[in-house]
């Protein structure tokens, strides 16, 4: 169905859109129930009946996205020749509702590193309506059989397996992606961090580690002439700072739930963790 191709569409490029439904038909309408519309800022695709009916709706929704609106919407559209027209007549005797419901860019996550908190984390993840990227240099960890735990996700996930220079991914990652390091090598690591500075798209980079292996990287990445204000893009430690415990997890809660934090817009965002990654 075009609407359904559609709304796929908009969520691979990213681009909000209104899905809209006429829900029920009293009298005569251009369309029966149940017929289907999206609309982006731009374009539409397929049709809920033409019209002063389908431009209003179009009207409605793109208010809805130049707002922001998250929470879906009714609507009401008489077909009467009595009733006011913002755009044309349109009298088949009707009265229709329509339902308008908002399809927001999801949040993009990238786990750099399979190991057993990079797994336990993609396992939550899995259960939220995201955009999930699992990135390893070690083939093994991204296996059917590793990554059997989410043949049921809500989450898309996108597996790549990267032999050699793990960093390149993340020029290949989508506009306001979450980057998550914690590979099995420091040396992969300091790459995967040096790579995502350089990097203007990315919405948050989070590094696992210790304060000992934090001081090690600043004054690497000091050297590879990243300015201090630069480096502090960085957060390390990563997850909850009140949630103690070092079971792999036990981080991956932490680090799901301060994601969740920053999805929402949480104003704490900015706030130093004094969590203690391994």
């Amino acid at each position: 169905m075009e609407w359904m191709r559609a709304v796929q569409r908009l969520r691979e490029q990213r681009v909000p859109g209104v899905l809209v439904t006429l829900t029920s038909v009293r009298g005569h309408s251009p369309r029966e129930a149940g017929a289907k519309m999206v609309v982006s800022a731009d374009r539409t695709w397929a049709t809920v009946g033409g019209g002063n009916l389908e431009a209003v709706a179009i009207e409605r929704a793109r208010a809805m996205l130049a707002e922001g609106l998250a929470v879906p919407e009714t609507l009401k559209v008489s077909l009467s020749d009595k009733a006011p027209y913002q755009h044309g007549v349109q009298c088949c005797g009707g009265e229709v509702e329509l339902l308008l419901e908002p399809l927001p860019v999801v949040p993009s996550v990238a786990i750099f590193g399979m190991g057993h908190v990079g797994l336990e984390l993609a396992r939550i993840l899995a259960r939220h309506d995201l955009e999930l990227h699992l990135v390893d240099s070690r083939a093994a960890q991204l296996s059917p059989a590793q990554l059997q735990g989410l043949d049921d996700a809500v989450a898309g996930v996108h597996v790549h397996q990267v032999p050699v220079l793990p960093e390149l991914v993340i020029g290949e990652l989508p506009e306001g992606t979450h980057v998550l390091v914690m590979t099995h090598d420091h040396a992969e690591d300091a790459a995967l961090c040096d790579a995502a500075l350089r990097a203007s798209h990315l919405a948050s980079i989070g590094l696992i580690g210790s304060s000992a292996k934090w001081s090690r990287f600043k004054a690497k990445l000091a050297d590879e002439g990243h300015a201090p204000e630069t480096i502090a893009r960085i957060t390390t430690p990563i997850g909850l700072p009140d949630l103690g415990g070092k079971a792999p997890a036990t981080i991956a809660v932490s680090v799901a739930a301060r994601l969740l934090q920053l999805f929402s817009g949480d104003p704490d965002t900015s706030e130093q963790h004094t969590k203690v990654n391994p």
